[in-house]
């Protein structure tokens, strides 16, 4: 993701608020959605609740610490970023932290019906998940992202 990145601090070191978080890379976004879409396919081969409760801290990192301590962030920041050079636009923070807090949501329902042995629960909801991080990483659609939207339009709309 851009530097500085979402997560950044006031210069007293207190965290800035998701609103005024950074843009970030769009490439970054979509190196993460690939990732995950990768670990995912993996819950759904392995049946692994352990794994798919791994993939729930991560969305909880970029969801609610900042995208800038998601670890595939950190791992695109280390080992692509630089060799790509800056993107040539960047995106809002807070619909992709949506999006994060949406697969957090949907990864903790399928480590619950994995480990409570309510695997079709597990299966459907990594299935979810899969789909909409597969739909980022190919095609830079952001379900998450456009939930945020109309979310926010709604918003708009009754004010």
């Amino acid at each position: 993701m851009s530097d500085p990145g979402p997560g950044s601090s006031t210069p007293t070191g207190t965290p800035l608020p998701a609103e005024t978080e950074a843009p970030v890379d769009p490439r970054g976004v979509r190196f993460n959605a690939a990732v995950t879409a990768v670990v995912l396919v993996l819950v759904l081969l392995s049946g692994s609740g352990w794994l798919v409760a791994a993939q729930a801290l991560v969305f909880a990192l970029g969801a609610f610490v900042g995208l800038r301590y998601a670890p595939y962030s950190v791992l695109y920041r280390a080992l692509l970023a630089p060799r790509l050079g800056r993107p040539t636009e960047l995106e809002e923070a807070a619909p992709v932290r949506f999006s994060q807090t949406v697969g957090f949501v949907f990864a903790v329902i399928a480590a619950v019906g994995y480990l409570s042995g309510l695997t079709v629960l597990g299966i459907v909801a990594a299935a979810f998940a899969l789909a909409a991080a597969f739909l980022n990483a190919a095609f830079g659609f952001c379900l998450g992202c456009e939930m945020y939207a109309l979310l926010h339009r709604g918003r708009a709309a009754r004010a």
